[in-house]
C-alpha cells in the first residue's frame, strides 16, 4: 500500500507541475460518473509511475506525448494540454513544431496540419486566437523560387 500511495503523490506533484491543479480536478471530474478509477490510474501509473521514472527529462517525455497524439489523429485534448505540459517545462516553438512536422511522412500530412492548427493559439501565446494559415508570409527555400500563399 506504501508503494501505491507514494506513485500517488508522486503523480499528483507531477500533475500539478505539468498541468496546473484545474487539469487534474478536470480530469478527476469528468470521470468521476463514468469511472473514477480511470483518474486513480492516470495519477498512480502514467505520472507516478511511468513520468517520474528517470531515463528521460520532462521535456522530452512531453515531446514524446505530442507526436503519440498527433499520430493518433484523434486526441486533441491530449495534444493541447502535452503542448501546454511542454511549454510548462520549457519547450519552444519550434521544438514543438519540429517534433509535430517530424511525424509527416509516419502520421501523414492531414494529422500534422491538423494538429499545427489545434495548437497554434498555445504556441504564439494567443489563446482563443484564430489563425488563418494562408496569410503566413513568403518563405523562401535556398535554390527555389518564392512560393506565397497569401490571399488576401
Amino acid at each position: 500500500m506504501l508503494e501505491t500511495e507514494t506513485l500517488h503523490e508522486k503523480g499528483l506533484a507531477l500533475l500539478e507541475r505539468l498541468h496546473g491543479g484545474h487539469a487534474g480536478e478536470a480530469m478527476v471530474a469528468e470521470m468521476r460518473d463514468i469511472c473514477p478509477a480511470f483518474s486513480d490510474m492516470t495519477i498512480d501509473w502514467a505520472l507516478g509511475g511511468i513520468m517520474a521514472r528517470p531515463g528521460l527529462d520532462l521535456l522530452t517525455r512531453q515531446l514524446v506525448l505530442i507526436a503519440s497524439c498527433v499520430t493518433l489523429g484523434h486526441a486533441e485534448p491530449q495534444l493541447r494540454a502535452h503542448t501546454q505540459a511542454a511549454l510548462a517545462v520549457g519547450a519552444t516553438k519550434e521544438q514543438i513544431v519540429e517534433t509535430i512536422l517530424q511525424l509527416t511522412f509516419y502520421a501523414g500530412g492531414p494529422a500534422v496540419r491538423n494538429s499545427l492548427v489545434a495548437i497554434r493559439d498555445l504556441i504564439d501565446g494567443r489563446q482563443g486566437a484564430v489563425h488563418d494559415m494562408w496569410r503566413e508570409p513568403a518563405t523562401t527555400v535556398p535554390g527555389r523560387p518564392a512560393v506565397s500563399y497569401q490571399l488576401a
